[in-house]
């Protein structure tokens, strides 16, 4: 227990100066370092499995938790402690207490007292020829029923006492392998404990270098500060100031496209004009030379006179079908739109995104000095915590603690060789208590191998064979054997049983269920002058809250040190660090932070004069739909290859001569007119009305466009001019957060680090256990359990084993005497050859008949 309280006082004085307090921040950044303890690997498991024995351990348990069903005598035990326990007045409570333990203890004892004596009795009566000692059998009907009981009985008894001899050669086995292994099991702990007091000052080391890693990080942060608060400026303006300078640009490539949309609608125009002027020349001329030949003498003729004057009826198709001429051109709105253009539109959007990009490079730019100041502020801090690492001299306290655990370890191996010469007179002793046991059933087993297998029904009990005999004789061997020695087993089974019950119920199972602790915690039991004993030894602050169950536990669990023992009660890193200092001086830096940006603009006035100049310049109050309406008619009313073949189907109607001659070459004509004009016409004018409907849907409600523009650009550069100090304060109260939340993160990892895994007190929870637990209950009161209750209930089974081996004797050996029955004469005739004495009883004939008859 030295050692222990003393190691965890080591480690309450190694820990006082790494500790770190104050929630962690909420700010989480990406790319945050993360931090994790390297793992101390112990060579002692934290549990103890004890294998296909445990089982055995279990059956036993409950036959003790039967047999003491009561409750741990907490309150006993406290006056034990105090010195307050009176035997006198307190008897009935142990009594009661101990009642199941203490009744089969007296059972036990009695059959101490009176195997012996109903032995010696049973001796001396089978001596006088009485208790089956007589060498005569008399015959019974049932005789071969009860021969067949006994020895099934005898059978299933000597099954059950060798299940128990077999339960004592585990349990004595299984001490032996503990005992032997408990040279590894401590020479493990030791190793533990000394890896704990190694590994703890490199732990604190590497959790106070940690800093260096986090610093780095802020380093690199505030190098960044261009992109990550600049950035951040930039980024909530981006939503409002990028969609109106990607609008505005837009409408600059709309105007440049709109000027190129108008140059080919009206160039087209012009041409598809001069095209129609051409066409109605030509068409003309072909007019005038059908009506020349129309007026040819051959028209007068009768049959020819109604086919002129069919032709002469078609001629008004030969006319223009529209009044392109009329529609007027683009020339003024062409003009106003080269006009806009003398303003690069594009360029002042350009200025006005350089401004706004230039956020970034601002910020950079103004707060050189701030980043300075907060990274000779960082480097205090690690100066700070590099000399806080040297004012505590840790390998100095925690040599300290290797000369009581060099010692423990000393006196363990010295008493080790007295405990291994113990156990194997232990061991030898179980050895041959088992081994008698099976001698006796070693007997038992014979006689009734012999006796069965040897028996004879159809032979007289004087004329059985031998083999039955020595079954017999095998039996009555080992019924004695069973009365020499097994008074003896039993004081051995009722020491055992009384010492290994009360230790498992009193010790073993109270540790386990911590109410061994329970009651070590109960104030004012160890010293009456404290409240809690473990914390006014430690603190020598009997009022906190500290005890062995909680203390316990937490070592289970693998808390540090610093938790398990509530040092914060005593001890806080944060005064001796002055970590608080430091990162006040970082958050006033960036509280203070101020960066002007105020000479954003987006688009200046030549700019804003530009888009309205588009606006009013009248590319949207053309009559699109005349153009579309006048350019959609076909160039001829008629078809002028079906004229042309109509025509020269009624020229070939007349006779030959010049008329018919001049309507056909007319109808050549008129097909070269149609080839030559009027198709590149309508494929002229196709594409001058794709043209007008692009330039209709370019221009299509451009005022309504450019005026939600220009109220955009006005809410934009609003928003700018009245929000732009408040993103930028708050972008740097986010940015100082994450600079700020690194080293939080930090020290709240210290704090956990410290407080939970450095340190870890595992190794002294462990070997409690390997000493209480494993040691103790499982190495040697749980098998001295299993062998007291083995070689107990084989000793208890020999009892009817002796009754019916008795009973069963006398079925295989060969008797002196016997009962004869002769049904043919009707006589009873019984002899006693033993002493050469002869008794004849006669009920009918007379005495010499028989006499004849022997």
């Amino acid at each position: 227990m030295a050692p222990t309280l003393g190691f965890l006082l080591l480690l309450l004085g190694l820990c006082r100066n790494t500790v770190s307090e104050g929630p962690p921040s909420s700010t989480r950044a990406s790319g945050v370092p993360e931090f994790e303890l390297p793992a101390t690997n112990y060579e002692t498991k934290d549990s103890y499995e004890p294998g296909s024995i445990g089982v055995l351990f279990q059956i036993v348990q409950n036959f003790l938790h039967v047999l003491q069903p009561n409750a741990f005598p907490e309150d006993i035990l406290r006056k034990i402690i105090q010195k307050k326990f009176d035997l006198s007045t307190d008897y009935e409570k142990i009594i009661r207490y101990e009642i199941g333990i203490l009744i089969c203890a007296v059972l036990g004892l009695l059959f101490v007292i009176l195997m012996p004596l109903v032995g010696f009795c049973f001796a001396l009566c089978r001596c006088c020829n009485k208790c089956g000692g007589e060498m005569h059998q008399r015959q019974k009907k049932n005789g071969t029923f009860l021969r067949k009981y006994f020895a099934v009985s005898l059978l299933a008894i000597c099954i059950f006492i060798s299940i128990g001899i077999i339960y004592g050669f585990v349990a004595n086995h299984h001490v032996r392998t503990q005992i032997e292994n408990t040279r590894k099991l401590a020479d493990s702990n030791f190793r533990d404990l000394r890896t704990l007091l190694n590994e703890t000052p490199s732990q604190i080391n590497y959790v106070l270098d940690q800093y260096t890693t986090t610093k780095e990080k802020a380093f690199s942060d505030l190098d960044n500060i261009k992109s990550l608060l600049g950035g951040g400026i930039h980024e909530q303006l981006r939503p409002k100031v990028i969609p109106i300078l990607d609008d505005i640009k837009a409408m600059a490539e709309a105007i440049k496209e709109t000027k190129a949309a108008l140059l080919n609608v009206n160039n087209t125009l012009q041409n598809v004009k001069r095209s129609t002027g051409q066409l109605n020349s030509s068409l003309s001329d072909i007019k005038m030379n059908l009506e020349q030949s129309l007026n040819d003498p051959q028209c007068s003729v009768a049959p020819v006179t109604a086919t002129c004057n069919d032709i002469r009826m078609t001629l008004n198709q030969l006319d223009d079908n529209t009044n392109v001429d009329e529609l007027p051109s683009l020339h003024k709105q062409l003009d106003n739109v080269n006009d806009v253009l003398r303003t690069d539109l594009s360029s002042l959007v350009q200025k006005g995104n350089k401004s706004f990009n230039d956020i970034p490079e601002m910020v950079q730019n103004q707060t050189t000095g701030m980043v300075s100041d907060i990274k000779n502020t960082l480097n205090s801090i690690g100066s700070a915590i590099k000399n806080v690492n040297g004012q505590i001299a840790i390998q100095d306290k925690l040599s300290i603690f290797l000369d009581p655990i060099n010692y423990v370890e000393t006196y363990i191996h010295e008493k080790l060789p007295i405990l291994e010469e113990y156990d194997a007179y232990r061991w030898l002793v179980s050895l041959v208590i088992c081994c008698l046991l099976t001698l006796i059933m070693i007997f038992y087993y014979l006689g009734l191998l012999c006796g069965i297998f040897g028996y004879d029904r159809h032979a007289t009990p004087t004329r059985r064979g031998c083999i039955s005999n020595t079954g017999g004789i095998f039996l009555m061997t080992g019924v004695g054997i069973s009365f020499l020695f097994c008074w003896i087993l039993m004081i051995i089974v009722v020491f055992t049983f009384v010492v290994g019950g009360n230790v498992e119920k009193l010790v073993c199972e109270p540790y386990q269920n911590k109410k061994l602790f329970q009651v070590l915690d109960t104030p004012y039991l160890l010293n009456e002058n404290w409240k809690h004993y473990l914390s006014g030894m430690v603190f020598n602050k009997p009022d906190i809250n500290l005890t062995f169950e909680q203390v316990y536990s937490d070592c289970k669990e693998n808390k540090g040190i610093y938790a398990t023992l509530k040092l914060e009660n005593h001890y806080n890193i944060s005064e001796h660090l002055n970590i608080q200092g430091h990162t006040g001086n970082i958050s006033s830096s960036f509280e203070n932070l101020k960066v002007k940006i105020d000479d954003i603009v987006l688009l200046d006035a030549a700019g804003r004069k530009n888009l309205m100049d588009f606006s009013s310049s009248g590319v949207d109050q053309v009559d699109y739909d005349t153009y579309l309406a006048e350019i959609a008619k076909p160039p001829t009313k008629v078809n002028l290859l079906s004229f042309a073949e109509e025509l020269e189907r009624k020229a070939n109607q007349l006779p030959p001569g010049s008329l018919k001659k001049s309507l056909t070459s007319n109808a050549q004509t008129i097909r070269t007119v149609y080839h030559d004009q009027v198709m590149p016409l309508g494929q002229l004018m196709r594409s001058l009305y794709r043209s007008i409907q692009n330039l209709q849907n370019k221009t299509s409600g451009l005022g309504v466009k450019v005026v939600n523009i220009i109220s955009s650009l006005d809410s934009a550069q609003d928003f700018i001019t009245n929000h732009i100090s408040s993103i930028i304060v708050q972008e740097s109260m986010k940015y100082g957060n994450m600079i700020f939340g690194y080293f939080e993160r930090y020290l709240q990892w210290v704090k956990i680090s410290i407080t939970e895994q450095v340190a870890a007190c595992t190794p002294v929870a462990t070997a409690l256990d390997s000493a209480v637990d494993i040691f103790l209950c499982s190495s040697i009161i749980k098998p001295m359990n299993l062998f007291w209750f083995g070689i107990g209930k084989a000793t208890i089974f020999l009892l009817p084993a002796i009754i019916f081996a008795v009973k069963l004797a006398k079925y295989y050996r060969r008797m002196d005497s016997e009962d004869v029955y002769d049904d043919v004469f009707g006589i009873f005739v019984f002899v006693t050859v033993y002493k050469k004495v002869i008794l004849v009883f006669i009920d009918i004939k007379p005495l010499s008949l028989y006499e004849q008859s022997f």
